[in-house]
């Protein structure tokens, strides 16, 4: 039952992350219709309330984070073990971060947002970068244990790691969000929805098919 409910909570707030990047793009794409004008805000403010509650359920998600990281200083190999500490460290700012974002939002306390975003949106960016060099370093391990067998068929090599396949995919997709936050991309809101969309599906796929998750991770 104890890991039913964790199940059940991973599952809700992926689900959540997905109508929040899903109403982003619905209202960014709509609000230029006039028949659809008052919808997209509606979504818009949906998003909003979307965002603020997946905050919360993050609430004290950090130490999790800090005690991953600290089981994995054992790690065999060691690009894996540093790139995974160093996300796992970031993610654990980030998310502390996201706190007084959150705290700020509902007003419990008089809060900076537009310098916690900023600060959020670093770590945010620092945990995927880590995490999309890991998935390279992976990447190129597969390709040399089977460069022989499938010299000329890399895509088939990769097939066979669908794994790694779709956390790069997924981390790709993330990527662009703190960039963008940032200021060091140019994305629109839309965009921006339909890359939130991709990598909450392919996180949502991971969870329902553990098989094609990325372990350890």
């Amino acid at each position: 039952m104890f890991y039913l409910a964790i199940l059940s909570e991973i599952l809700s707030y992926f689900s959540y992350r997905l109508l929040q990047y899903g109403s982003r793009a619905y209202w960014y794409y709509a609000q230029n219709v006039h028949s659809t004008r008052y919808s997209a805000e509606i979504l818009r403010s949906l998003e909003f309330t979307f965002s603020s509650f997946r905050k919360l359920l993050r609430f004290g998600r950090c130490l999790d984070s800090f005690y991953s990281a600290l089981k994995m200083m054992k790690y065999p190999d060691p690009t894996v073990r540093v790139t995974l500490i160093m996300a796992k460290m970031a993610n654990a700012l980030y998310l502390l971060a996201d706190h007084f974002i959150w705290i700020g939002r509902v007003g419990i306390l008089r809060v900076n947002l537009e310098k916690w975003n900023k600060v959020a949106n670093k770590y945010w960016l620092l945990t995927i970068v880590m995490s999309l060099i890991r998935d390279i370093y992976e990447i190129i391990k597969i390709l040399e244990h089977e460069k022989n067998a499938f010299k000329h068929h890399t895509l088939s090599c990769l097939k066979n790691h669908r794994e790694v396949m779709m956390d790069t995919v997924k981390n790709g997709c993330d990527l662009f969000i703190p960039l963008t936050a940032l200021g060091i991309t140019k994305c629109t809101p839309g965009t921006i929805g339909l890359l939130g969309i991709i990598s909450s599906l392919i996180g949502l796929y991971t969870i329902v098919n553990p098989l094609y998750k990325l372990s350890p991770s």
